[in-house]
């Protein structure tokens, strides 16, 4: 059965999410068009992240073929699927990206024309990729949000941008891996969309402070999550379609393979700093096709739709938060 809705195909017998019920957040389990809560006793875990530790899909795979209080998955209101205690993110890790963003920021000076700047740029990625190691960074799990929570654009910028991006779902506790051991500690995967405001990512009163991630990344809601985790079993995380549109327009379009470090490298650099623990959020990166490179950044009343195959779609819409005295 693969698991449809309004939220996009999901390629895998179920999933998890993560929706409101009155004034609680539920977790159910989805099956094709439905959806049930999922208590402690369904789990045999005292929580979702308890679950994830030592994820039983066994278990959930009898519990979507079983009778019981099913209801429709377009009734329920969906928010972000996971709870994570920490969020790494990865940078620089699309290899057309990262060359886009040189070209991009090549000086009127440069003797180099566009095309020997891609072909310079493209030689450096292939020696990052065979001799470099991933680029991570921190963001807050309390800008963890469904897309049922609005983005609200701070008003001190106007430069506000999108990045979708694969998350990996940790499961078992990851410390100091190996890149063979690293799959056995994904439980699943989901889609974030990496929210940036680009005029505060470069400290401009000391620029030997280098980036701001904390100012360019962490406002409330900036990372849009879900709607499904879909677990590791059913998930091929090497060549999948991500695909982003605003207000129908197509901005990003690219697959996995296209990753400078894939999924067993970045797992097993996270882990070697501190543990990833069962339900933290580990973002792969963003493929070309950000708002700085089409100049169009977000504004007030702009819909995000995005996409990653098998994971079903996520729409974030964007309201201009008022300023401070604004009626």
């Amino acid at each position: 059965m693969t698991t449809t809705s309004a939220r996009g195909g999901v390629a895998a017998p179920f999933a998890l999410a993560r929706y409101r019920d009155g004034n609680s957040i539920r977790l159910g389990l989805v099956a094709g068009d439905r959806i049930r809560p999922l208590d402690p006793q369904d789990l045999g875990a005292a929580g979702l992240n308890g679950f994830l530790g030592s994820p039983d899909w066994n278990r959930l795979e009898d519990l979507a073929a079983a009778e019981g209080p099913w209801i429709s998955l377009d009734s329920v209101t969906l928010t972000a699927p996971v709870e994570p205690r920490q969020v790494l993110q990865t940078g620089a890790n699309y290899r057309t990206h990262v060359i886009d963003l040189v070209v991009a920021g090549l000086a009127k000076d440069d003797p180099r024309s566009p095309e020997e700047a891609r072909e310079w740029a493209g030689k450096m990625m292939d020696d990052r990729q065979a001799n470099g190691e991933p680029y991570f960074f921190i963001g807050l799990p309390a800008c963890v949000v469904g897309d049922d929570v609005p983005l609200a654009l701070p008003p001190y910028s106007q430069k506000h941008d999108w990045e979708l991006e694969l998350a990996v779902v940790i499961g078992a506790e990851a410390f100091r891996v190996s890149r063979e051991e690293a799959m056995a500690h994904v439980a699943g995967y989901t889609i974030v969309n990496d929210i940036t405001t680009r005029d505060l990512v470069f400290r401009r009163d000391m620029k030997e402070i280098g980036t701001d991630w904390y100012r360019g990344k962490n406002a409330p809601g900036f990372l849009p999550t879900g709607p499904f985790l879909v677990p590791a079993p059913f998930v091929d995380p090497a060549r999948l379609k991500v695909r982003l549109e605003l207000n129908g327009d197509v901005m990003q379009d690219a697959t996995t393979d296209d990753l400078l470090f894939d999924i067993p490298a970045l797992v097993a650099a996270a882990s070697q700093n501190m543990p990833l623990l069962p339900g933290d959020l580990l973002l792969t990166g963003s493929p070309a096709g950000n708002g700085a490179h089409w100049g169009r950044l977000l504004r007030d009343g702009d819909v995000m739709t995005g996409s990653i195959q098998g994971l079903g779609t996520q729409v974030v819409r964007c309201v201009a938060e008022q300023a401070a005295g604004e009626a």
